[in-house]
Protein backbone atom coordinates (compact mmCIF):
# COMPACT_ATOMS: atom_id res chain seq x y z
CA UNK A 1 0.00 0.00 0.00
CA UNK A 2 1.45 3.60 -0.57
CA UNK A 3 1.98 5.99 1.99
CA UNK A 4 0.97 9.44 2.21
CA UNK A 5 4.07 11.33 0.46
CA UNK A 6 4.32 14.30 2.84
CA UNK A 7 5.89 13.95 6.27
CA UNK A 8 3.50 16.58 8.14
CA UNK A 9 4.60 17.97 11.14
CA UNK A 10 0.78 18.60 12.52
CA UNK A 11 -1.42 20.28 13.44
CA UNK A 12 -1.50 21.29 9.79
CA UNK A 13 -4.54 24.52 8.67
CA UNK A 14 -5.60 25.98 5.60
CA UNK A 15 -8.37 28.03 5.00
CA UNK A 16 -12.03 26.50 3.76
CA UNK A 17 -11.75 27.05 -0.08
CA UNK A 18 -8.11 24.88 -0.43
CA UNK A 19 -10.41 22.33 0.46
CA UNK A 20 -8.66 20.59 -3.41
CA UNK A 21 -5.37 21.50 -3.05
CA UNK A 22 -2.66 19.63 -2.00
CA UNK A 23 -1.16 20.85 1.34
CA UNK A 24 2.52 21.33 0.41
CA UNK A 25 4.11 21.88 3.97
CA UNK A 26 7.23 24.34 2.89
CA UNK A 27 7.66 25.76 6.46
CA UNK A 28 6.31 24.75 10.17
CA UNK A 29 5.10 27.47 12.37
CA UNK A 30 5.10 31.33 12.15
CA UNK A 31 7.53 33.05 12.37
CA UNK A 32 5.92 35.79 14.37
CA UNK A 33 3.68 33.90 16.65
CA UNK A 34 3.15 36.74 18.96
CA UNK A 35 -0.71 37.45 18.51
CA UNK A 36 -2.92 37.06 21.27
CA UNK A 37 -6.12 35.70 19.30
CA UNK A 38 -3.90 32.84 17.84
CA UNK A 39 -3.50 29.31 18.67
CA UNK A 40 -2.64 27.61 15.48
CA UNK A 41 0.87 27.26 16.30
CA UNK A 42 1.27 27.07 19.64
CA UNK A 43 2.25 23.46 20.19
CA UNK A 44 5.98 22.81 20.85
CA UNK A 45 6.75 21.25 17.81
CA UNK A 46 5.49 24.09 15.47
CA UNK A 47 8.64 26.15 16.22
CA UNK A 48 8.93 28.34 13.48
CA UNK A 49 11.18 26.64 10.91
CA UNK A 50 11.72 26.47 6.89
CA UNK A 51 11.75 22.88 5.53
CA UNK A 52 15.05 22.08 3.57
CA UNK A 53 14.08 22.83 -0.49
CA UNK A 54 16.19 19.20 -0.71
CA UNK A 55 12.94 17.17 1.19
CA UNK A 56 10.50 19.68 -0.55
CA UNK A 57 11.72 18.25 -3.89
CA UNK A 58 11.95 14.85 -2.56
CA UNK A 59 8.35 15.16 -1.35
CA UNK A 60 7.02 16.75 -5.07
CA UNK A 61 8.47 14.12 -6.75
CA UNK A 62 6.77 11.38 -4.85
CA UNK A 63 3.00 13.35 -4.88
CA UNK A 64 3.78 13.34 -8.84
CA UNK A 65 4.30 10.07 -8.98
CA UNK A 66 1.60 9.06 -6.83
CA UNK A 67 -1.05 11.52 -7.65
CA UNK A 68 0.20 13.12 -11.24
CA UNK A 69 -2.92 15.53 -11.51
CA UNK A 70 -2.66 17.88 -8.54
CA UNK A 71 -3.08 20.78 -10.38
CA UNK A 72 -3.70 23.51 -6.99
CA UNK A 73 -1.22 23.91 -4.26
CA UNK A 74 -1.66 25.28 -0.95
CA UNK A 75 2.24 26.13 0.99
CA UNK A 76 1.67 25.63 4.28
CA UNK A 77 2.49 26.78 6.97
CA UNK A 78 1.02 29.95 8.43
CA UNK A 79 4.07 31.98 7.28
CA UNK A 80 5.37 31.03 4.27
CA UNK A 81 5.38 33.89 2.47
CA UNK A 82 8.19 35.20 5.30
CA UNK A 83 10.53 32.69 3.24
CA UNK A 84 13.14 35.18 0.75
CA UNK A 85 11.85 35.69 -2.74
CA UNK A 86 14.69 32.99 -3.66
CA UNK A 87 13.67 30.46 -2.11
CA UNK A 88 9.88 30.84 -2.65
CA UNK A 89 11.01 31.36 -6.70
CA UNK A 90 12.91 27.89 -5.71
CA UNK A 91 9.59 25.91 -4.26
CA UNK A 92 6.94 27.50 -7.40
CA UNK A 93 10.08 26.14 -9.91
CA UNK A 94 10.00 22.54 -8.62
CA UNK A 95 6.16 22.69 -8.80
CA UNK A 96 5.91 23.62 -11.98
CA UNK A 97 8.56 21.12 -13.23
CA UNK A 98 6.59 17.84 -11.91
CA UNK A 99 3.34 19.36 -12.40
CA UNK A 100 3.56 21.47 -15.99
CA UNK A 101 -0.70 21.52 -15.65
CA UNK A 102 -0.75 23.91 -13.03
CA UNK A 103 -3.48 25.59 -12.05
CA UNK A 104 -2.62 27.67 -8.95
CA UNK A 105 -0.44 27.99 -5.77
CA UNK A 106 -1.55 29.83 -2.88
CA UNK A 107 -0.57 30.67 0.85
CA UNK A 108 -1.10 32.51 4.03
CA UNK A 109 0.89 35.66 4.50
CA UNK A 110 1.47 38.31 7.10
CA UNK A 111 1.54 41.94 5.78
CA UNK A 112 5.18 41.94 7.01
CA UNK A 113 5.86 39.27 4.62
CA UNK A 114 6.27 41.87 1.59
CA UNK A 115 7.95 44.56 3.41
CA UNK A 116 11.07 43.86 1.95
CA UNK A 117 9.68 42.09 -1.31
CA UNK A 118 9.52 44.41 -4.27
CA UNK A 119 6.40 44.22 -6.62
CA UNK A 120 8.90 43.37 -9.80
CA UNK A 121 9.91 39.84 -7.59
CA UNK A 122 6.02 39.50 -6.30
CA UNK A 123 5.00 39.37 -10.10
CA UNK A 124 8.10 36.77 -10.48
CA UNK A 125 6.12 35.00 -8.14
CA UNK A 126 2.74 35.42 -9.95
CA UNK A 127 4.40 34.17 -13.00
CA UNK A 128 5.33 31.25 -11.68
CA UNK A 129 1.66 30.21 -10.28
CA UNK A 130 1.26 32.24 -7.36
CA UNK A 131 -1.85 33.77 -7.85
CA UNK A 132 -4.02 34.32 -4.40
CA UNK A 133 -2.73 34.55 -0.60
CA UNK A 134 -4.76 34.61 2.52
CA UNK A 135 -3.67 38.16 4.34
CA UNK A 136 -4.86 38.32 7.42
CA UNK A 137 -5.61 41.79 8.21
CA UNK A 138 -7.94 41.06 11.35
CA UNK A 139 -8.65 44.59 11.43
CA UNK A 140 -7.94 47.78 10.61
CA UNK A 141 -8.12 49.85 13.78
CA UNK A 142 -4.34 50.74 15.25
CA UNK A 143 -5.71 50.36 18.82
CA UNK A 144 -7.42 46.93 18.14
CA UNK A 145 -4.34 45.93 16.31
CA UNK A 146 -2.31 46.85 19.76
CA UNK A 147 -4.16 45.38 21.75
CA UNK A 148 -4.22 41.70 20.22
CA UNK A 149 0.09 42.73 19.41
CA UNK A 150 -0.92 41.84 15.62
CA UNK A 151 2.34 44.02 15.23
CA UNK A 152 0.85 45.52 12.06
CA UNK A 153 -1.24 49.17 11.43
CA UNK A 154 -3.27 50.46 8.91
CA UNK A 155 -0.70 51.79 7.05
CA UNK A 156 1.17 48.52 6.96
CA UNK A 157 -1.48 45.99 5.46
CA UNK A 158 -2.51 48.83 3.39
CA UNK A 159 1.11 48.79 1.14
CA UNK A 160 0.97 44.70 1.74
CA UNK A 161 -2.68 44.55 -0.01
CA UNK A 162 -1.29 47.54 -2.80
CA UNK A 163 1.60 45.76 -3.21
CA UNK A 164 -0.12 42.62 -4.53
CA UNK A 165 -2.41 44.38 -6.16
CA UNK A 166 0.03 45.79 -8.37
CA UNK A 167 1.89 42.32 -8.82
CA UNK A 168 -1.53 40.95 -9.96
CA UNK A 169 -1.19 38.57 -7.16
CA UNK A 170 -5.01 38.64 -5.52
CA UNK A 171 -5.89 38.94 -1.88
CA UNK A 172 -8.19 37.26 0.16
CA UNK A 173 -8.58 39.38 3.75
CA UNK A 174 -9.76 37.91 6.89
CA UNK A 175 -11.10 40.71 9.33
CA UNK A 176 -12.69 38.68 12.75
CA UNK A 177 -15.59 39.87 14.38
CA UNK A 178 -15.87 40.73 17.23
CA UNK A 179 -12.26 41.29 17.67
CA UNK A 180 -11.60 44.46 19.40
CA UNK A 181 -14.75 43.55 22.09
CA UNK A 182 -17.90 45.95 23.23
CA UNK A 183 -15.33 48.82 23.85
CA UNK A 184 -13.22 49.02 20.32
CA UNK A 185 -16.63 47.33 18.19
CA UNK A 186 -17.76 50.60 16.47
CA UNK A 187 -13.94 51.51 15.16
CA UNK A 188 -12.98 48.21 15.01
CA UNK A 189 -16.10 47.70 12.60
CA UNK A 190 -15.60 51.20 10.48
CA UNK A 191 -12.07 51.39 10.23
CA UNK A 192 -11.65 47.61 8.61
CA UNK A 193 -13.91 48.26 5.77
CA UNK A 194 -11.80 51.52 5.14
CA UNK A 195 -9.16 49.72 5.25
CA UNK A 196 -10.45 47.66 2.33
CA UNK A 197 -12.25 50.40 0.36
CA UNK A 198 -8.48 51.82 -0.13
CA UNK A 199 -7.49 48.75 -0.97
CA UNK A 200 -9.92 47.01 -2.94
CA UNK A 201 -9.33 43.68 -2.54
CA UNK A 202 -10.73 40.83 -4.66
CA UNK A 203 -12.34 38.55 -1.48
CA UNK A 204 -12.86 39.77 2.21
CA UNK A 205 -14.41 36.85 4.84
CA UNK A 206 -15.19 37.54 8.58
CA UNK A 207 -14.83 34.79 11.36
CA UNK A 208 -15.90 35.21 14.31
CA UNK A 209 -13.01 35.52 17.10
CA UNK A 210 -12.97 32.36 19.50
CA UNK A 211 -11.14 30.92 22.16
CA UNK A 212 -11.15 27.04 22.54
CA UNK A 213 -8.02 27.50 24.89
CA UNK A 214 -9.45 30.11 26.77
CA UNK A 215 -9.53 34.02 27.09
CA UNK A 216 -6.60 34.66 29.29
CA UNK A 217 -3.52 35.09 27.08
CA UNK A 218 -5.98 37.32 24.79
CA UNK A 219 -7.18 39.44 27.47
CA UNK A 220 -4.09 40.35 28.84
CA UNK A 221 -3.50 43.07 25.78
CA UNK A 222 -6.95 45.14 26.83
CA UNK A 223 -5.58 45.45 30.08
CA UNK A 224 -8.69 43.87 31.77
CA UNK A 225 -11.27 45.74 30.01
CA UNK A 226 -12.67 43.26 26.86
CA UNK A 227 -15.88 42.06 27.00
CA UNK A 228 -16.84 39.83 24.41
CA UNK A 229 -19.74 40.68 22.16
CA UNK A 230 -23.07 39.18 22.15
CA UNK A 231 -24.77 37.31 18.96
CA UNK A 232 -27.11 40.70 18.49
CA UNK A 233 -23.72 42.91 19.01
CA UNK A 234 -21.53 40.92 16.67
CA UNK A 235 -24.27 40.93 14.13
CA UNK A 236 -24.63 44.83 14.89
CA UNK A 237 -20.93 45.08 14.19
CA UNK A 238 -21.63 43.48 10.80
CA UNK A 239 -23.60 45.92 9.86
CA UNK A 240 -21.49 48.90 10.79
CA UNK A 241 -18.63 47.08 8.68
CA UNK A 242 -21.15 45.65 5.64
CA UNK A 243 -22.64 49.51 5.77
CA UNK A 244 -19.08 51.53 5.75
CA UNK A 245 -17.76 49.10 2.42
CA UNK A 246 -17.57 51.18 -0.34
CA UNK A 247 -16.51 48.34 -2.63
CA UNK A 248 -16.34 47.93 -6.40
CA UNK A 249 -15.75 44.35 -7.18
CA UNK A 250 -14.85 42.26 -4.30
CA UNK A 251 -16.78 38.73 -3.04
CA UNK A 252 -17.51 38.89 0.49
CA UNK A 253 -18.55 35.66 2.75
CA UNK A 254 -18.78 35.22 6.56
CA UNK A 255 -20.29 31.42 5.81
CA UNK A 256 -16.73 30.12 8.38
CA UNK A 257 -17.86 27.55 10.68
CA UNK A 258 -17.62 30.32 13.38
CA UNK A 259 -20.50 32.80 11.67
CA UNK A 260 -23.78 32.58 13.61
CA UNK A 261 -25.15 34.24 9.78
CA UNK A 262 -24.21 33.53 6.90
CA UNK A 263 -23.61 36.13 4.29
CA UNK A 264 -22.31 35.44 0.77
CA UNK A 265 -22.42 37.87 -2.15
CA UNK A 266 -20.34 40.67 -3.81
CA UNK A 267 -19.78 44.09 -2.96
CA UNK A 268 -21.01 46.32 -3.93
CA UNK A 269 -24.00 45.18 -6.35
CA UNK A 270 -24.88 42.90 -3.27
CA UNK A 271 -24.78 45.25 -0.55
CA UNK A 272 -28.36 46.28 0.21
CA UNK A 273 -29.52 42.56 -0.20
CA UNK A 274 -26.86 41.70 2.97
CA UNK A 275 -28.03 44.55 5.22
CA UNK A 276 -31.43 43.62 4.80
CA UNK A 277 -30.55 40.03 5.92
CA UNK A 278 -28.53 41.38 8.76
CA UNK A 279 -31.71 43.92 9.60
CA UNK A 280 -33.38 40.48 9.62
CA UNK A 281 -31.36 38.86 11.76
CA UNK A 282 -31.28 41.70 14.29
CA UNK A 283 -34.80 42.44 14.56
CA UNK A 284 -37.10 39.36 13.39
CA UNK A 285 -34.52 36.62 14.44
CA UNK A 286 -36.91 33.52 14.27
CA UNK A 287 -37.51 34.52 10.90
CA UNK A 288 -33.74 33.79 8.87
CA UNK A 289 -31.80 30.73 9.63
CA UNK A 290 -28.60 30.84 12.13
CA UNK A 291 -25.95 28.18 13.08
CA UNK A 292 -26.66 27.03 16.69
CA UNK A 293 -23.76 27.15 18.82
CA UNK A 294 -23.20 23.18 17.96
CA UNK A 295 -22.99 24.01 14.55
CA UNK A 296 -20.44 26.23 15.38
CA UNK A 297 -17.48 23.86 16.84
CA UNK A 298 -14.16 24.51 15.06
Amino acid sequence: MNYFPIDYIEPVFRPPSEAKSLILQVSNGCSYNRCSFCEMYTAPQKKFKPKAIEDVEKELAAVASQMPGVRRFFLADGDAMTLSVRRLKEILGKINQYFPNLERVTAYCLPRNLKKKSVEELAELRALGLSMVYVGCESGDDKVLECVQKGETFETSKDALLKLKAAGIKSSVMILNGLGGRKFSEQHAINSAKLMNETQPEFVSTLVVSFPMGEERFRSGFDGDYEPLSQEELFKEIHSLVSTFELKNTVFRSDHASNYLVLKGTLGQDKQAMLDKINLALNKPGSIPLRQEWQRGL
